[in-house]
């Protein structure tokens, strides 16, 4: 240990200087392993459905949805996180544990998630893909077969959950160009009439308290 209480020998038998390339050339992969291994993927998706429904063009910002659904993922994935940190992170970083053996320990409880959240017909898919013996069970599954079968259920999720959030928004165009077509008033745009109308019906059931209560308990 130097005076500041950094280590200088690496964690394991790994020597420091090949775990720093081992940590930068993980952190350029961190935006895919966010994306495609933990909830944001379903997030995002149903915020851009919500967004475009509305018919708000650009509000809420992009940055605003996408750190919404940064933090949304982190309160998601905490009870995993925890996990991961006191079976891998924490035992490797006191020494405990190799990097293989932490990486090994640390995979399970985010198996076990993206597990629970992914169709079946999706895992059978890619384990014919992959044409692997089929395991006696789905915890023995390795995480090549597991993490495209959870991306793919996840799209399909999060459109399931857009379209259902599209329907009640559809509605208030149907009758608001219906009405204007009646009138006669065919060269007034439509959008520009249901727009607040589909605002205030978002506001007055507190769409936001719903929509972000519904996607935090679909993961549970």
């Amino acid at each position: 240990m130097n005076p500041v209480g950094i280590r200088l020998d690496g964690i394991g038998t790994i020597s420091a200087p090949l775990q720093i390339v081992l940590v930068l050339t993980l952190l350029s992969f961190l935006p895919a392993i966010l994306i495609t291994m933990t909830a944001f993927t379903r997030i995002v998706i149903v915020f851009h459905f919500l967004r475009q429904a509305l018919g708000t063009q650009e509000m809420p910002s992009n940055q605003i949805l996408i750190g919404l659904s940064l933090f949304l993922t982190m309160f998601v994935m905490a009870p995993v996180a925890q996990k991961v940190n006191a079976d891998a992170i924490a035992p490797a970083m006191a020494g405990k544990l190799s990097l293989t053996d932490a990486t090994e320990r640390g995979a399970p409880p985010l198996r076990e998630f993206m597990l629970r959240q992914t169709r079946e017909a999706d895992l059978r898919l890619f384990i014919e893909l992959s044409k692997t013996p089929r395991p006696p069970s789905a915890d023995q599954l390795p995480m090549t077969v597991v993490i495209p079968a959870y991306v793919i259920s996840e799209l399909k999720t999060g459109f399931q959950m857009g379209f259902f959030l599209f329907v009640p928004f559809v509605v208030i165009d149907l009758v608001v160009s219906t009405t204007l077509l009646s009138m006669g008033m065919m060269q007034l745009p439509p959008a520009m009439i249901s727009l607040p109308f589909k605002v205030l019906l978002f506001v007055m059931i507190d769409g936001w308290n719903l929509l972000v209560g519904s996607l935090v308990r679909s993961f549970h």
